[in-house]
Parts: C-alpha cells; sequence; structure tokens
C-alpha cells in the first residue's frame, strides 16, 4: 500500500468511525472529513470544493423543493380520503398507504412522499383505534422500495448513473432501474403486508411542543359559494370530508339560524360554523370549496400575495379583549382577516364577527407574512408556537402535479437531463407559488446537500488513490472461487453492512467505485455490480439512523431501536435473495 493509499483509508475510517459515534451531525462530519483530507494531500486543494458542482447536489435540493410542492398541494391527501369509505380493514388501509407511498417514492424524494402521506396514517389510526406505529414502520420500508424503482427515486441511484456514466460514457436512465426495482418493490410490499404484526405495536412516549399546544376546538366560518361543491347537497357530505372530526354548531341563512342536522341541504350564501382542529377544518373548507370569513386582502390595488395564517392568544393588555370582531374590522384597520376563535372549555355557535373576544382566546390570523409580526405586537397578541397553519393560506393543487408530470416526461423522453429538469420543476414550484418564496429554502434539506458536496472529492480519493482497486484486489482474492451470483451477492451484503452506518448516498460514493473495480477484476460487467451497489444502499431496513424515513417514524411510532431489525432483517434477506437472480436476468455479468 502506498502513502495516498493509507492516508485515504484513515480518512475514510476515521469519518466512518465518527459516523457511528453519532456525536456531530453528518454535515459537520463530512466537512471536517473533507478539511483533514485536504491538509493530508488526499484531496487536491483545486478539487476540494467540486463536490459542490455537482449534478446530484442539484438533483437533491430540487427533488426535496418539487416534493414541498406537491405534500403543500394537499391532493393527495384528498384522493386517499375519498377512497377511505371503501376501506374496511387494517390491512386493507394498510396495503393502500404502502402502495401509495412506493409510487410517490418513485417519482419523489422518498422522505417527501413518506411526509405526504403519513398524515393519513394517523387519519386510519384514529379511526380504527390502533396505534399508529402499525402503519408507520411498514410505510417507511414501502418509501425505501419505491425509491429503487427510478434514477430518481433516492439518492443511491442516482449517485450510481453518475458513477456509470464516469465509467462507461453512459448513464443509467430514468427507467433502467425500473425492472429489477419493481420486482423488489412487490416482494417487499407482499412480506410487508403479511408481515407487519413483527413490529410491537407501540405508543408514543413523549410529545412535540407543537402537539402539546394543539388546539381541537377551533370555530371558524365558512360561507357556501355558487362554486362550491357542496351546494345542493346535505350537510353531513361536507362533514365527511372531515372524517368524523368536525362538526358543525350552526348553518345560518340570512338572519334566520337553522339547526345543522345531516340532512339539511345547503343553499348558496350559506353560512356554515364549524368546530375540529384547524388541520382538519381547512381539510373541509378547502374540499368543500367553501369561502372564509373576511374580505380579499389587498397591497395597494393588488390582491396581496405571500399570506400566511399565525395563531395566537390575547393576552390581559390585548385591546381585542371585550371587543366583537365586527367592531374591530380588522380587514380594514390592520389588513389581516380573523379566520378562527377557540375558547377553553365552551362551544362557539355565533358568526365571527359577532362573537366579543376574551382574555386567553386563540385565535388564527391571516396576512401577509411581512405585516403580521407587526399586527401582533401592536394588538398585544401572543403567538401560540411556531408552526405552520394552513387554514386560509394560498394552495395550488393541479400545478404542483402538473409541473412534476412535465419534469418526468422531459426527463423519460429524453429532452432534458434529471438535473435539469428538477431543478426547472423546483423553479416552476417557486414561480407558480405552490411553495411560498420564503419557505423555498427551508424546503431544502441543507444539511444533507452540504455532506454529498464534501463527501464526493473525500470519497474520490479512495478512487484516485487506487484504493478501491485494492480493496476490489481484496475481495476478488475472496471470491475468485465463487460463481458470478455469490460475487454479486458479496458486493450487495457489503454495502447493505455499510448503509446503517453511512447515509446511503455515501454509501454508494465509497463502494461504487470499489464495486466497479471488482467486477474489472473477475472480468464482469459493471452494469449489475453497480445496481447491486444501489440496492444495498437502498435498502437499509436495520436502524433507525441509516435513513431519513427511518429517523421520520421512530418519534411518532414510539419504536425502540431494537423494533427494525424484527420487521428489517428478514426483509433484508429476503431482498438479498431476490435481488441477485433478478439482476444476473436483467443486466447479465458476462
Amino acid at each position: 500500500m502506498t502513502t495516498q493509499q493509507i492516508l485515504a483509508f484513515c480518512v475514510i475510517a476515521g469519518m466512518m468511525a465518527v459516523f457511528i459515534w453519532d456525536r456531530f451531525r453528518y454535515d459537520v462530519v463530512a466537512c471536517c472529513a473533507l478539511v483533514v483530507a485536504v491538509a493530508l494531500g488526499v484531496v487536491p486543494v483545486d478539487h476540494a470544493f467540486s463536490g459542490f458542482s455537482d449534478d446530484i447536489v442539484i438533483i437533491v435540493g430540487s427533488a426535496l423543493v418539487v416534493s414541498a410542492g406537491v405534500a403543500r398541494s394537499g391532493i393527495v391527501d384528498t384522493v386517499i380520503k375519498r377512497m377511505f369509505p371503501h376501506l374496511t380493514s387494517m390491512r386493507a388501509q394498510l396495503a393502500l398507504l404502502m402502495i401509495s407511498v412506493a409510487l410517490l417514492s418513485a417519482f419523489i424524494k422518498n422522505i417527501g412522499a413518506l411526509a405526504i402521506m403519513m398524515p393519513v396514517a394517523f387519519q386510519f389510526a384514529r379511526r380504527a383505534g390502533v396505534s399508529p406505529s402499525r402503519y408507520l414502520m411498514p410505510m417507511a420500508f414501502s418509501a425505501l422500495l419505491g425509491g429503487l424503482m427510478t434514477q430518481i427515486g433516492t439518492s443511491p441511484n442516482i449517485v450510481v448513473s453518475r458513477l456509470r456514466a464516469e465509467m462507461t460514457g453512459t448513464p443509467f436512465s430514468m427507467f433502467d432501474f425500473t425492472p429489477v426495482g419493481g420486482v423488489l418493490a412487490l416482494v417487499g410490499l407482499t412480506f410487508l403486508l403479511f408481515f407487519y404484526w413483527l413490529v410491537p405495536e407501540r405508543r408514543k412516549q413523549t410529545g412535540s411542543i407543537e402537539e402539546a399546544v394543539e388546539i381541537s376546538n377551533y370555530a371558524s366560518e365558512a360561507t357556501v359559494t355558487g362554486q362550491s361543491a357542496v351546494m345542493g347537497k346535505p350537510l353531513g357530505e361536507l362533514l365527511k370530508l372531515g372524517d368524523g372530526e368536525v362538526v358543525a354548531t350552526a348553518v345560518l341563512r340570512g338572519p334566520t339560524r337553522m339547526s345543522p342536522f345531516p340532512d339539511l341541504i345547503l343553499r348558496e350564501d350559506d353560512s356554515v360554523v364549524l368546530e375540529g382542529r384547524s388541520a382538519v377544518l381547512d381539510r373541509v373548507i378547502s374540499g368543500g370549496k367553501l369561502k372564509l370569513s373576511g374580505k380579499a386582502l389587498k397591497d395597494g390595488s393588488r390582491a396581496q400575495q405571500d399570506l400566511i395564517s399565525i395563531e395566537a392568544v390575547i393576552s390581559r393588555h390585548s385591546v381585542l379583549a371585550g371587543l366583537s370582531a365586527g367592531e374591530l374590522a380588522l380587514s380594514y384597520t390592520r389588513g389581516v382577516n380573523l379566520l378562527a376563535v377557540s375558547r377553553r372549555g365552551e362551544r362557539l355557535r355565533e358568526r365571527l364577527r359577532d362573537l366579543v373576544l376574551q382574555e386567553g382566546d386563540v385565535i388564527v390570523l391571516q396576512g401577509g407574512r411581512k405585516t403580521l409580526p407587526i399586527v401582533l405586537q401592536d394588538l398585544a397578541l401572543l403567538p401560540l408556537a411556531q408552526q405552520e397553519v394552513l387554514l386560509g393560506t394560498q394552495r395550488q393543487a393541479l400545478i404542483p402535479i402538473g409541473i412534476l408530470a412535465l419534469a418526468m416526461l422531459a426527463t423519460a423522453l429524453g429532452y432534458a437531463p434529471v438535473a435539469v429538469a428538477f431543478f426547472a420543476a423546483a423553479l416552476g414550484m417557486a414561480i407558480f407559488g405552490a411553495v411560498p418564496l420564503n419557505d423555498l429554502y427551508k424546503a431544502v434539506d441543507g444539511p444533507i446537500l452540504v455532506m454529498l458536496g464534501a463527501l464526493i472529492p473525500v470519497s474520490d480519493s479512495l478512487r484516485t488513490s487506487g484504493g478501491s482497486e485494492l480493496i476490489a484486489h481484496w475481495l476478488g482474492e475472496i471470491a475468485h472461487n465463487l460463481p458470478p451470483y455469490g460475487a454479486l451477492g458479496l458486493i450487495m451484503l457489503a454495502a447493505m453492512a455499510v448503509t446503517p452506518f453511512l447515509n446511503n448516498a455515501a454509501t454508494v460514493l465509497v463502494m461504487g467505485p470499489i464495486a466497479a473495480s471488482f467486477a474489472a477484476t473477475l472480468n464482469f460487467r459493471p452494469e449489475a455490480f453497480l445496481m447491486a451497489v444501489a440496492i444495498g444502499a437502498g435498502s437499509d431496513f436495520l436502524t433507525p439512523v441509516g435513513h431519513q424515513c427511518n429517523t421520520l417514524v421512530m418519534g411518532p411510532g414510539g419504536y425502540r431501536f431494537s423494533d427494525y431489525p424484527r420487521l428489517g432483517l428478514p426483509l433484508s434477506i429476503l431482498i438479498l435473495v431476490v435481488s441477485v437472480p433478478t439482476l444476473m436476468v436483467f443486466w447479465p455479468v458476462n
């Protein structure tokens, strides 16, 4: 071994050890590894920041913005909710959730797909009276399986495609991953559907600040318009959109107050006073196409853009206490709308404009992002929590889906590379307001992008120093008597063993060149071995820290570290057994 190879091995081994120690965040560890590699001469100074200009950084960041736009639209949640009455068993609900997550994960970032569907899982669990833990881990694993089906489904596929382009001059195309990934997804989902019970039923042990202050009895007023989906239909049709979590306390028809019976036929200009959590109220009002109370807010002569909604508490010194919304005329005097009110221990039935506000009431105000903080200060209102309130916010429904479809079509037909198509899609989300400009950079996972940019030159040091060829030689000596399927299985097993301790994209960056050199040592074609690395890196079912999807469900599901291998170990073995012959069929090694 040369000095450069020894140093490269030491830097990467030290980095992996710190990753396993889990004392520092992974982006900090990656940046420290880059600095050390440059200081030791393992990475040339003029290549230190080459990773930040790599296509993979653009693709991952853009995919996160696109995922945020699709999630914010609420269209997926609406479609699933309409199908809920037809699902009577938990297994049918779980099948729908897993299939939906897997299909979404094939086309958007898998953690984004999981985040889109998690609220639906909570709805199912609440209605079925079971713990969300029954749904969440199978959904997380389904997201990983779905990501294996396309080039942009998961970071390992993107990275391994870049590696193939460097080695052969031709990258993997969008759907080169589909034959093998589709088989694995089908087998994996079938296994999860029948063996989800391997995970013990858990209850969430700790709550978040947002849950601690979540208000369950907001009262809001909405009006039926000529464009409303429920005009001419019974009130019960509107309440169905809330899955039993919203009640109507009054229906106001002109000066007449009507009893909110489910069979009451709604007419144009009827005002309905609804009570429930803000998120469910938003689903009912947007799904029924009702108009919230308040007026259209304007900035000069134009409709005001970048509207948000904030929860706030009326303090002892607030000028709102003792006055009604009608007397205050907030829309005209302050440029904000009062959307909902919650009063502890009391069910509100009055129109919002007639309700006399009291100290301690929690209200939802709608206004411009820049003006609302000033209004809160002037009116002595206390922001309840730093969380997003969707009630009354501006959102698009079909535009995000259309943008995503255009990006996918452009890449599938070869009109644009993946990086360009998804960068354009992310830009489209911003231009058309699917993701507000102020939220755009919140959607981008900065730490993962920094980690990728820092790790690309560090991992490439194995190749430039000849270390990857050396490891391939060692593996070749181990597998020189193995048949092709044994050599392929060895590489995939090595990737599976590494990925619980490294980010999956980092695993491919480290293992990809080794796999290619390993294949060359044995005189095999590299494609199957690169695919094996991507599958191994993308199939992290053993720990809660190896992939963000697993981490995302750990808290809400109340899972323990030991719960993951209970379901994940047999699934990993199944994926390994099925992957090897499937790869040899679609990507022959000779």
